[in-house]
């Protein structure tokens, strides 16, 4: 390198800064690793100007309105050398830049501050602005007052240092909005066309705006008597749309002081007052909002889903794919034999999932089974001392496949039990709420109750089979030459008749204990985790849930569940038979106590939580596993204003330096909409028709 190469290099360095950050971070490091490629020059890692797009604009993230080609003009904030290539240095200092507080502005400052001496010079400005905006754009009177103010007029123009620059920044897109609204306004009678406003806010503000405030602009002029929109309509709109992050906060505390969920204008101009210090929001502003909010279903009374379509920008229209067009309908045919489809895969998961489940906490329900039937109140008639002391027994005596002893009918009786129980619950849950999904607690314990009496019908021939299976093992070692009998055998001796023998007493315990299991754990999950329409829980915190509800559902319904056991087992000889639900409840006060209407509630207990556990973790991982043939991922529709900034900042703000580049991204494309896809310069030089050294080198 040639002595004046060297001294440019320093001078360079001196102003820039180090070309080495202090310390690079594990993640920092990974991230460039991973976009990296080899320099065929000197065989360092380096990314290029592509490599640079796909590290910090993913291509499986959702772009909304802005074009992930725009991306590359960041490249240029980051390439701080100019050499066209960033080196593991220049991605620390560009990561380091967005975890400014103002990053956006800031990155907005270098990339227009061409020499790098942190000033903005109003020719590199205008230069860079022109080369930028796309041919349709409407003109910008650079000599204007508004201007003057900042850059000075032509004979005395100043350089802008950051904040002169940032705040200039600020305004011009109102400047931008006033300008073309004269240039319309051309008889200046203060009103132009509806879509001559549509113009105007597609090219200073549409990578803000939902589909549908896009589509329904020219609707504005509706909200006054005339057909024209005057420019203190257009000012609300702005005014209305830069502030959506506080419509946002005030919309949601007034819906959740409403009794329906639903608010109307007055009330949100009522808990705006409220919210900031001053009347922030003007009558028209607030006639503004619920004007596009209720285009679609006209009504005095809104909800979060209303205002969802105007304040969320990643709001899609429903009949719309991921690519923007419109997806072809589908016959009624087809829609009603892809949800059966549909249905019938999510029951043999379910019933996979379900028998899993089942098979893992079979030897808790077997010891549960023989403690509950084992009868007598002295300590030696009784041939388990304790749960612990029956599971050793059954063991010794029956060895381990003792312990699964009656599995199989479990395992066949567990899909239709949970599919029946689950999709009732669902469907009654569904009748009783409201159209924001509000339910009251007495119709929850009324659903829970109702799926609980439906899967009586499939479960109580199976929980007979079964529990005859489970006590045989005890009755062959009691009584010598007892036969071991088989399922089926049970099947046939007992009859249609003899299957349902103890129903009264399934229902007695099944109703009771789903009406407290599902509306538990649904407030569990709602109170206790905090799930929402924004916050989706994760598989630890469904299985404490879970867990969690069935333990009060199990214990308090073991009585019901012991008279069941007794009534659908086989009377030993010298047993006392039971005739019916309450000769049963009266034999067994009277013979064994109160205490005995609680044999194996702690064995209920270790059973209920851990199987819906497993049940759940092994549902999911089938759906990952097995997914539904044919079946792709849809486009998310915003169910709250902020789901989609959410969810961003859940899978991406924490991992990459996406989120803030593309906060930056839309702070230039105030200055033009088409800010980073025009070709620069003729023959599409691009940024080697800049000023300065901010163009690439040549060799």
């Amino acid at each position: 390198m040639s002595q004046v190469a060297t001294v440019k290099e320093t001078v360079k360095e001196t102003l820039v800064g180090s070309q080495e950050p202090a310390q690079l971070s594990a993640q920092t490091k990974a991230r460039f690793n991973r976009h990296a490629v080899k320099d065929t020059e000197t065989g360092e890692l380096c990314l290029g100007a592509e490599q640079f797009i796909d590290a910090i604009a993913p291509p499986q993230e959702d772009y909304h309105k802005i074009k992930r080609e725009q991306y590359s003009i960041l490249f240029h904030v980051a390439d701080r050398t100019n050499k066209g290539k960033l080196t593991l240095a220049d991605w620390g200092y560009f990561e380091n830049l967005l975890s400014k507080p103002d990053a956006e502005y800031e990155i907005a400052f270098r990339l227009f501050d061409v020499d790098r001496l942190g000033t903005v010079k109003y020719e590199d400005f205008r230069k860079l602005y022109e080369l930028n905006k796309g041919p349709e754009s409407i003109p910008f009177d650079w000599n204007c007052e508004w201007a003057k103010l900042y850059i000075g007029g032509k004979t005395k123009r100043h350089d802008m240092n950051y904040h002169q620059f940032s705040q200039m920044l600020r305004g011009l897109q109102g400047e931008r909005v006033r300008q073309a609204f004269q240039r319309f306004d051309a008889d200046g009678d203060g009103f132009i066309e509806p879509e001559e406003f549509a113009t105007i806010i597609q090219q200073t503000a549409r990578h803000k705006l939902s589909d549908h405030l896009l589509e329904n602009l020219h609707t504005l002029c509706n909200i006054a008597q005339g057909s024209k929109v005057s420019y203190a309509n257009v000012r609300a709109f702005l005014n209305m749309i830069n502030e959506m992050d506080l419509v946002e906060l005030i919309v949601r505390r007034a819906c959740s002081k409403s009794k329906d969920a639903r608010i109307t204008r007055a009330e949100f101009l009522n808990q705006a007052a409220k919210t900031t210090r001053f009347s922030l929001f003007t009558p028209m502003e607030a006639d503004i909002l619920f004007h596009f909010a209720s285009l679609d279903e006209p009504s005095g009374r809104l909800g979060l889903r209303d205002f969802t379509k105007v304040l969320d920008a990643a709001w899609r229209r429903r009949d719309e794919d991921e690519d923007g067009r419109a997806s072809e309908a589908k016959t009624k045919g087809q829609n009603f034999l892809a949800s059966a489809m549909e249905s019938a895969y999510n029951f043999g998961l379910g019933s996979v999932a379900g028998a899993f489940g089942a098979f893992m906490v079979y030897p808790i329900d077997l010891v549960k089974t023989r403690m509950q039937n084992q009868r007598g109140a002295d300590p030696g008639q009784r041939l388990y001392n304790n749960s612990i002391d029956c599971f050793r027994k059954v063991i010794r005596n029956e060895g381990f496949r003792g312990l699964y002893s009656g599995v199989l009918p479990q395992l066949v009786g567990v899909a239709p039990e949970k599919a029946i129980k689950l999709t009732v619950n669902d469907l009654v849950r569904g009748w009783f709420s409201d159209k924001q999904g509000q339910i009251q607690l007495r119709s929850e314990f009324i659903a829970g109750g109702t799926a609980g009496a439906c899967q009586v019908v499939f479960t109580n021939p199976l929980e007979i089979v079964k529990i005859r299976l489970q006590v045989q093992g005890e009755v062959a070692k009691s009584v010598e030459g007892a036969p071991k009998r088989s399922a089926m055998w049970i099947v046939r001796n007992l009859g249609l008749v003899g299957l349902y023998k103890g129903a009264s007493a399934c229902l007695l315990r099944d109703v009771p204990f789903s009406a407290i299991y599902f509306p538990t754990y649904a407030h569990l999950k709602k109170d206790l985790f905090g799930e929402s329409q924004t916050k989706k829980l994760g598989v630890v915190q469904l299985l404490t849930a879970g867990a969690i509800a069935g333990m009060p559902a199990a214990y308090l319904t073991t009585p019901c569940d012991v008279i069941k056991t007794r009534l659908q087992v086989e009377a030993r000889k010298g047993d006392t038979a039971y005739t019916g639900l309450r000769h049963a409840a009266r034999t067994i006060w009277k013979e064994e106590g109160f205490k005995a209407f609680f044999k194996g509630g702690p064995a209920r207990i270790l059973r209920s939580s851990p199987q819906f556990g497993f049940t759940l973790a092994a549902y999911e991982l089938l759906q990952n596993v097995v997914p539904f043939p044919g079946k792709q991922a849809e486009a998310k529709v915003a169910a709250g204003m902020a789901d989609a900034v959410s969810t961003l900042k859940e899978k991406v703000a924490a991992d990459s330096p996406f989120y803030r580049s593309r906060n930056a991204l839309k702070i230039l494309l105030d200055l033009d909409e088409n800010f980073g896809r025009a070709p620069l310069g003729p023959n599409a030089q691009g940024w080697k028709v800049l000023p300065g050294w901010m163009g690439p080198k040549t060799a």
